[in-house]
């Protein structure tokens, strides 16, 4: 095997660690890849042979190349690439597709790149790299140009946002299971199963960002329905084929988000009573949405 040929061997090793920490710290599956590709430019660029540890190396090329993303969110690189150079992914005509970036949003957990979204570029890094992927606290100060402490500080105030506030209210475990029972019977088409864990005089407010089957003179209101029979099936009817569906907390209560591929597009609330659903508000109002407090179960 000739040197560029191993170089390509080695560097598809690192691969899969590579990305999945790129797709952590950016939440965007071409930006992922943007940020890897650069990594093969900038080994080939280097001499390989005075890389003593190559898997770490890469890391922090791509730790840098993410953390100058998350501070500009330029343009990805548009000019051509040499074929001497060309990126091994490339040469294998595979690339990011929206299907792809959806299921690997799924199996991250989109609750949790909702949240790291609301982070500084350098505590969504400090919090990835340490947290997710257990890097020490100086090699990642070296990254970001701040002390150990700083970075673990940094650390710190991530990990409260990702996790909310500690749990005080013993009713939550409670809230949990009549959440996830509505989105099962939800997903499930299960009326009566949907039933059971609503109140029989359930609203439902849906706020007018959030209608998908409002008519041309209804559009751009809120809706609210009374009754939880009046509702469900309509309900069940717009929910089928809904996925990256997801439990979080919200505003320190169990809620859902809708959110393909990382991106918050609506929010569930609900308000309890006696164990059941009394209330379910819709949320899809940009605005809205960035006002709420998510954090992941």
């Amino acid at each position: 095997m000739d040197g560029q040929g191993w170089l390509i061997e080695r560097f598809e090793e690192n691969r899969p660690r590579m990305r999945g920490m790129a797709y952590r710290m950016l939440g965007s599956l071409s930006e992922a890849e943007d940020a890897v590709q650069e990594a093969w430019l900038r080994l080939n660029r280097s001499d390989p042979g005075t890389v003593e540890n190559l898997g770490g190396w890469l890391t922090t090329v791509v730790s840098r190349v993410c953390l100058d993303m998350l501070r500009t969110r330029k343009s990805r690189r548009e000019e051509p690439i040499g074929a001497q150079l060309t990126e091994p992914r490339v040469v294998r005509g595979e690339g990011a597709d929206p299907e792809g970036e959806a299921v690997l949003a799924d199996s991250v957990g989109v609750a949790l790149l909702v949240v790291l979204d609301t982070l500084t570029p350098a505590e969504r890094l400090a919090f990835v790299l340490h947290d997710l992927f257990d890097m020490p606290f100086d090699e990642i100060g070296s990254i970001v140009g701040r002390s150990p402490d700083a970075v673990r500080q940094l650390a710190s105030r991530a990990r409260r946002r990702v996790r909310g506030a500690p749990a005080s209210d013993a009713g939550r475990d409670r809230q949990r299971e009549v959440v996830e029972a509505f989105l099962g019977a939800a997903r499930a088409g299960d009326i009566e199963g949907l039933l059971a864990v609503l109140d029989p005089d359930a609203v439902i407010r849906i706020d007018a960002a959030a209608r998908i089957d409002a008519p041309a003179a209804d559009a751009g209101r809120a809706r609210e329905v009374r009754g939880a029979s009046t509702w469900v099936k309509q309900f069940i009817a717009l929910s089928r084929g809904l996925r990256f569906v997801q439990l979080a907390l919200i505003n320190g209560s169990v809620g859902l988000i809708l959110a393909p591929g990382g991106r918050l597009s609506r929010a569930l609330t609900f308000t309890f009573a006696n164990a059941r659903v009394r209330q379910v508000e819709v949320i899809g109002d940009p605005t809205r949405l960035r006002d709420l407090d998510i954090a992941v179960l």
